[in-house]
């Protein structure tokens, strides 16, 4: 730059020289009174005064030109480190920044677009709308309001959350903050924000806000402590939940920054007080059952369950406490094994008692039995006597069947285990058949039987007869005079259970009106005078002995079906 000005100031020299010169020549000629030597020096003097102003006018316009040179040189250093630190930043925080010109209505964004939300570069619009068209409907009418408005009441700062759409349709939350610049005249011109995907954080927000509705909201009582204390190694309470004043009567600001020694019973602790005291050494969960006291002095029962609770590194942080309330539990406990005691107290003297009536009940029968024996073989002749001596055996026949059969009925409630093993069915009702020969024989019923599905059953051998004999006895006795006597036997398997189906066409039962009494002992629902009533108790009993049930479909005129279903595990046991 030296050198060309150089060049600038000689040839300056020069041209003015001849200028000078020229006109100085000019008034030679005409003007004798002037010397050519005049002329020259005059020509000289005058370019060498003009070249040296026009020296140092030049220097002094090159130094200014060399600070305007250098300010702009800083100016651009400044820039280009300010787009780099602002290149930097956007890749720390990760954040979207976006330029919004308001006089054109262009849109900037920053590479963040692509790799926050997944769009490529052809994507991504230039333009306002693209922008708001990419919020969430339930948040745009926010959005378009709150932008415009902090535009009209030149707002210089703004922020607010909303949804953004990113590129495969899926929504982030976005926490955008704006700034507004504006001209000279105080004119806005840009809007310049940055958007932070903070969907991670309001999804931890909202599980955060449910866990927090849970606690306020439970019944349980909810305490949180430090994990340590200068108090004999007992963490101290930094939050309880209203159910813990519910419990316990104490305030949150009675009991926060103490010890649960506040309110804990130590006398009903001591047994468990070294497990305890270990587990909040070891920093393990634990729990136990303890009768506190409340404020007010009154006894209640909570279970006590404490929780080791761990930050994102993994250290232990927290205990957390969960006690519940059990009083009425207790109570109900203490009702139910009091019940027990006294049902068990009672069945051991009833089935005393039922002992002491069987048996000695069964001498005098057998002698009375005997008597009576002797009597019918003396020939008697008065009638009326006669009379009440065959009323007499048959009053005493009678109950010697009802002494046997609540035997049977105390052998089957006493039996702890009854022995079992396969048995065919069809042979097991001949047995039947056999023993109810005459009866059948005199009423002649029409029996039908259907074995193939189910032939066997694992069973006890002489509880399937008995229950196969009083089904059989009853269907006999309660037939319809109306119609022939129809009895079905069948037998099938569904799964994993045996069942087997008794059906006749009697006289039916109502169960409207007997339905909950069908199985009860000493029920009769016929009007027959030689009913006892046991025979579906007993029936019930020995099916539920061998781990069955039964039940019944009745209706009157039409007939009864008896089903009977073993599970497989109770056949197999």
């Amino acid at each position: 730059m030296e050198k060309k000005s150089n060049k600038i100031i000689l040839s300056y020299f020069v041209v003015t020289f001849s200028l000078v010169f020229t006109s100085q020549l000019i008034i030679f000629l005409f003007f004798d009174h002037y010397s050519l030597i005049a002329v020259l020096l005059v020509a000289l003097s005058t370019s060498v005064i003009l070249t040296f102003i026009q020296k140092y006018l030049i220097e002094k316009n090159n130094q200014k030109s060399s600070r305007m040179l250098d300010e702009l040189q800083m100016i651009n250093e400044d820039l280009t480190k300010s787009n780099e630190r602002y290149d930097i930043v956007s890749k720390a925080t990760s954040d979207t920044i976006w330029d919004w010109d308001l006089s054109t209505g262009g849109f900037i964004w920053n590479k963040g677009i692509y790799g926050v939300f997944g769009y490529k570069k052809n994507e991504v619009g230039d333009n306002f709308q693209w922008w708001f068209d990419k919020i969430h409907p339930e948040d745009s009418l926010k959005m378009s309001v709150k932008v415009y408005t902090n535009v009209e009441q030149k707002t210089e700062k703004w922020q607010d959350y909303y949804r953004f759409q990113c590129a495969d349709g899926s929504y982030k939350y976005v926490y955008d903050r704006g700034f507004l610049v504006m001209d000279d005249n105080n004119t806005p011109i840009r809007i310049i924000g940055a958007m932070q995907d903070i969907t991670k954080l309001k999804e931890e927000e909202q599980r955060l806000k449910l866990l927090e509705t849970v606690i306020t909201q439970s019944k349980d009582s909810v305490i949180i402590t430090e994990v340590n204390s200068a108090s004999k190694g007992i963490p101290k309470i930094i939050y309880v939940n209203p159910a813990f004043t519910n419990i316990t009567g104490y305030k949150p600001k009675e009991v926060i920054g103490r010890t649960p020694a506040v309110f804990m019973n130590k006398n009903s602790m001591k047994s468990d007080f070294k497990r305890i005291s270990e587990s909040l050494k070891k920093k393990v969960e634990f729990s136990f059952e303890v009768l506190n006291l409340n404020k007010k002095k009154e006894e209640y029962w909570v279970n006590f369950t404490t929780i080791p609770i761990t930050n994102k590194d993994n250290e232990h942080s927290h205990w957390i406490s969960i006690q519940r309330d059990i009083t009425q539990e207790k109570k109900r406990e203490k009702e139910r094994e009091q019940l027990i005691n006294e049902l068990t107290i009672n069945n051991k003297d009833l089935k005393q008692f039922s002992y002491i009536i069987s048996h000695n009940l069964k001498a005098p029968l057998s002698n009375l039995t005997g008597l009576l024996n002797l009597i019918e073989d003396t020939e008697i002749k008065d009638p009326e006597l006669n009379e009440l001596i065959n009323g007499f055996s048959k009053s005493t026949h009678l109950l010697n069947e009802t002494i046997n059969d609540l035997v049977k009925i105390i052998v089957i409630k006493d039996s702890t285990s009854i022995e079992k093993e396969e048995v065919n069915i069809l042979e097991v009702f001949e047995n039947v058949f056999n023993q109810l020969n005459f009866l059948i024989n005199s009423n002649s019923p029409i029996l039908k039987m259907s074995l193939e599905k189910c032939p066997t059953l694992f069973i006890n051998k002489s509880y399937l007869e008995s229950i196969l004999l009083n089904l059989t006895t009853n269907s006999l006795k309660y037939r319809d005079i109306n119609r022939p006597l129809k009895i079905t036997i069948t037998s099938q398997k569904d799964k994993d259970k045996s069942i087997l189906v008794f059906k006749d066409n009697g006289m039916g039962i109502d169960l409207n009106r007997h339905g909950e009494k069908i199985f009860g002992l000493y029920q009769r629902f016929h009007s027959h005078t030689d009913s006892k009533g046991l025979g579906l108790y007993l029936v019930k009993s020995q099916v539920e002995a061998m781990g069955g049930t039964i039940t019944i479909e009745s209706k009157v005129d039409y007939g009864t079906t008896f089903t009977i279903t073993f599970n497989k595990e109770e056949q197999n046991a």
